[in-house]
């Protein structure tokens, strides 16, 4: 009995061993491109796990990972990257590099300045007073009544067939252009969501959706992030709903995106 004891005394000690040795303790520093500054408030996030972090004032970051885990680096005005861990990786602090993002520089419109020489001005000047007077005086035409009876461009029934769709077809398309127009013009436009839009769409979908389908499976608020920047990257919530904010369909995205991450998530229910 004292031999079976002093066995698993032994024992056990491995498995704490082991169990330690399985979580790496991943480091490393962010820089830009041109190496000249270190970067804060990066987000670090690894896919693999669904743990994230931010690097601090001086660049420097910690996060959980093992090898082949997939740390993703996402920071507002530069692009973003991604970095697999190797066995060097856990050995060795990372050193990430950030590239600048392309800004485009909308064309800016020289107005032309009055010299004093009337030749020249002239050239400028009158000529957009007269464009102006012709535009204004189209506009009084096509206001205007008719003074004469239009002839009719059509061919007179008695040369003609039976029309079946007579009326149909106008109408018809009348009212399909008109529901397109109001579809297009009560959506706003989709565009890619930055740091800060994400974050914010994130809160808000914490303060005004109903989350009870995640507490029930024993997910606190930390573990809920975790789900939610999951859920974002892999159905773009924020890109789809952050300007026109459907409960319902961001409701049935999470649902569904929770039933992809139950797979690979151990949770409690």
């Amino acid at each position: 009995m004292r031999r079976y004891i002093r066995q698993s005394l032994y024992a056990v000690p491995c498995f704490i061993f082991a169990d330690v040795c399985s979580q790496q303790k991943i480091t490393g520093s962010i820089i830009d491109n041109n190496g000249s500054s270190t970067l804060n408030s990066v987000l670090v996030v690894n896919i693999s796990n669904h743990t994230s972090t931010f690097s601090n004032a001086s660049g420097n970051f910690v996060i959980d990972a093992d090898e082949n885990d997939e740390l993703r680096f996402v920071k507002e005005g530069y692009y973003r990257v991604d970095r697999k861990i190797t066995k060097q990786d856990i050995r060795n602090p990372l050193l990430i590099v950030l590239p600048h993002a392309e800004i485009l520089i909308p064309e800016v419109k020289i107005k032309y300045q009055p010299t004093g020489n009337l030749e020249r001005d002239s050239k400028h000047l009158d000529e957009s007073r007269k464009i102006a007077s012709l535009k204004s005086g189209l506009d009084d035409y096509m206001r205007s009544p008719l003074n004469e009876p239009l002839p009719k461009n059509t061919i007179p029934k008695q040369f003609g067939g039976h029309d079946f769709a007579a009326g149909q077809g106008d109408v018809l398309g009348a009212l399909g252009l008109v529901v397109n127009l109001i579809k297009k013009s009560g959506k706003p436009k989709i565009t890619k969501a930055d740091y800060n839009e994400t974050q914010n769409f994130i809160k808000r979908v914490k303060e005004e959706m109903n989350l009870d389908f995640l507490r029930k499976y024993g997910m606190g608020d930390e573990q809920i992030d975790r789900f939610l920047l999951y859920a974002n990257d892999t159905k773009k919530l924020a890109k789809l709903y952050r300007k026109d904010f459907n409960v319902a369909a961001i409701e049935f995205e999470l649902k569904a995106a929770f039933q992809e991450y139950k797979k690979t998530n151990k949770l409690e229910g």
